[in-house]
């Protein structure tokens, strides 16, 4: 397989993905497909040669082999890395679907007509979406890549010796695995790689989910804050206006006598004084 070609593809998604996005496409590539590439290949490529059974019926061997070997490390690891990757093209077929929505929208309406978006790179509506579906589909694929090898290979570590009793054996045999302990090595950093891969995937979901509701919270916040300002400041000019008016009232006045019912005018007379 050109794998190449497969990394052309993926290398535009880096321009629409968050620094997160970035970390994991960088680790893909540089511990899951070139560790593939470069030793896990030649590793597992004599399993079958070297693969021995301690007995010569025709057939022990072959039908040995493909019990405990039902599907190969490096197929299984080969799916994997192009499911893993296939989500990633679908944020580059969205944002091309956009681009081309907008040379068609510019055609259309000529140069003053507006814009259908802004940046069709934005993660906004739906190429959120399709992120956000991105790195759950990542996740997930390699949650169950993780459960089938485990199913496979229980602890994900090959025995030295197996023992096989399957017709046409003619009792229980023993077979051995070549070089168990480089395969064991090598299988134990691929499910770390995507331990870790799938841990990336779950920190960017929950940062563009945070953030979402972030933008989202923050219109609702300006407006709370605008309604909690307006009440204090009518409040705060009643008061002033009031203690203002009071000040004028009892500026330079003495305190005014009780109105007398016998003489009224002299009170009046004291007041305009």
């Amino acid at each position: 397989m050109n794998w190449g070609v497969f990394e052309g593809l993926l290398s535009g998604v880096n321009k629409y993905s968050t620094a997160f996005g970035r970390i994991w496409l960088s680790l893909v590539f540089i511990f899951r497909v070139l560790v593939y590439l470069v030793t896990a290949e030649r590793v597992w490529s004599d399993d079958h040669k070297d693969f021995d059974c301690n007995t010569r019926q025709p057939g022990c061997t072959n039908v040995c082999f493909d019990q405990f070997f039902p599907v190969s490390h490096v197929r299984l690891w080969a799916l994997q890395l192009i499911l893993v990757t296939c989500p990633s093209l679908l944020v580059l077929m969205h944002v091309a679907y956009r681009e081309a929505q907008e040379k068609k929208h510019r055609q259309a309406a000529g140069e003053g007509g507006g814009r259908l978006y802004l940046d069709p790179g934005k993660k906004r509506g739906g190429l959120w979406w399709t992120y956000v579906c991105s790195l759950v589909c990542k996740a997930g694929v390699d949650t169950a890549f993780l459960c089938v090898f485990h199913s496979f290979y229980p602890k994900y570590t090959l025995p030295r010796v197996v023992k096989c009793h399957i017709a046409p054996c003619p009792n229980t045999v023993d077979c051995f695995i070549s070089k168990p302990s480089e395969k064991n090595i090598f299988t134990l950093f691929m499910v770390t790689t995507a331990v870790v891969c799938i841990l990336l995937n779950l920190v960017e979901l929950a940062y563009l989910v945070g953030k979402r509701c972030r933008e989202g919270l923050a219109p609702r916040t300006a407006r709370a804050e605008g309604a909690c300002r307006c009440p204090d400041c009518a409040a705060s000019s009643r008061a002033g206006r009031d203690l203002l008016s009071g000040d004028l009232l009892l500026l330079g006045s003495d305190p005014q006598p009780p109105l007398s019912p016998d003489h009224p005018r002299d009170h009046v007379k004291k007041t305009i004084l």
